[in-house]
């Protein structure tokens, strides 16, 4: 009703952050072993999704005709399909983009657990350069065998996966439909499986790193105080039970894709004003010993700032019953970062 929904989807994705928020309060081996596992077992599974798609999925008369259109943008609005032309084809980019932007946006999630990183000067950089770098060639070869398989339009009202293509793919669920049309019914089902293991991993990577920025902050005065206490098993029990409930609330307020704009955007927020922040404090401390080189620093930095902020105005007005209830919840720990640090002080 109105802004609180409730149905079995909510209260599944309410279970498993309870399970696993509690999980991790049993300690940091226990967080590592499930992550471990299930990242070993999804990046498998991607492998052998990109290996089947590529070598027995790849339809010769589909590549053909995506190849034909692959510059040809449309929308699909209101029921009725609008070409897109000029900076039409850029606005619509930045929104489309929030689903790619999130098989990123974790790439961070490694310095939340630095303290506990063997030798974290030489193995945070590392960990962060290829576990990017392995997201974004799996995202990209995963997109290859989409356009090998499905055409690109389609028709909302098509009984198969190949006659809705990828435009209108059930539920965005663009790898269940390339499975489907190559293998069948059963095929998609088992890759339904794997997906909801995938979210699994997701979940435990979020919640095992999240906790320990509210640790860090509770440290510094800037959190409840018992946020910064470890249990008996060296974890912040408080602050994982804190972020779990916060996270609980958040799945009653909408849909994924609804809570995708949200997260992104409130994350690009803090991306953009992390990296400016690498331009104030050249500016402000330039003989500061740096541990860590910002490559392709000034260059790159200003490059990604540009896009980042593009994206973020192009979501506000886009895709407004999100983002903005996003930047109102940030905005909002303006004032109580003051009041928390006066109180400090």
């Amino acid at each position: 009703m109105g802004f609180i929904k409730c149905n079995t989807v909510q209260i599944l994705a309410i279970s498993c952050i309870i399970f696993l928020t509690w999980l991790n309060t049993n300690g940091i081996k226990t967080g590592k072993y499930v992550q471990n596992s299930f990242t070993v077992v999804k990046v498998g599974v991607l492998i052998l999704f990109i290996l089947f798609g590529l070598v027995l999925g790849t339809n010769h008369e589909t590549v053909k005709l995506n190849m034909s259109i692959f510059w040809d943008a449309q929308q699909f609005t209101g029921g009725k399909i609008i070409p897109l032309t000029g900076f039409a084809i850029v606005t619509a980019m930045g929104t489309a983009m929030v689903g790619s932007l999130f098989t990123s946006v974790t790439w961070e999630n490694l310095t939340y657990t630095a303290g506990e990183v063997k030798n974290p000067k030489r193995n945070v950089p590392l960990g962060l350069f290829f576990g990017t770098l392995i997201v974004t060639i799996i995202y990209l070869l995963a997109n290859v065998v989409y356009l090998n398989i499905l055409p690109l339009r389609g028709n909302p009202e098509g009984a198969t996966a190949i006659e809705r293509g990828i435009q209108f793919a059930a539920n965005d669920r663009l790898a269940t439909a390339s499975m489907e049309s190559v293998f069948g019914q059963y095929a998609a089902v088992i890759m339904a499986i794997f997906i909801v293991i995938s979210t699994f991993g997701c979940n435990n990577g979020q919640i095992l790193s999240g906790a320990r920025v509210y640790y860090a902050m509770a440290n510094h005065g800037l959190f409840f105080k018992r946020v910064a206490k470890l249990n008996s098993q060296g974890v912040p029990a408080a602050g994982l039970w804190a972020q779990g409930i916060w996270a609980a609330l958040l799945c009653f307020s909408g849909t994924y894709s609804q809570l995708l704009d949200y997260v992104v955007f409130a994350i690009l927020i803090f991306y953009v004003l992390t990296i400016g922040a690498i331009f104030i404090l050249r500016i402000k401390k330039p003989e500061a010993e740096r541990s860590y080189k910002a490559f392709g620093y000034p260059v790159l930095p200003a490059i990604y700032l540009l896009v980042a902020s593009f994206v973020m105005i192009d979501l506000l007005i886009y895709k407004p019953d999100y983002t903005w209830p996003g930047l109102i919840i940030v905005l909002l720990g303006v004032p109580v970062f003051f009041l928390w640090k006066r109180n400090v002080k």
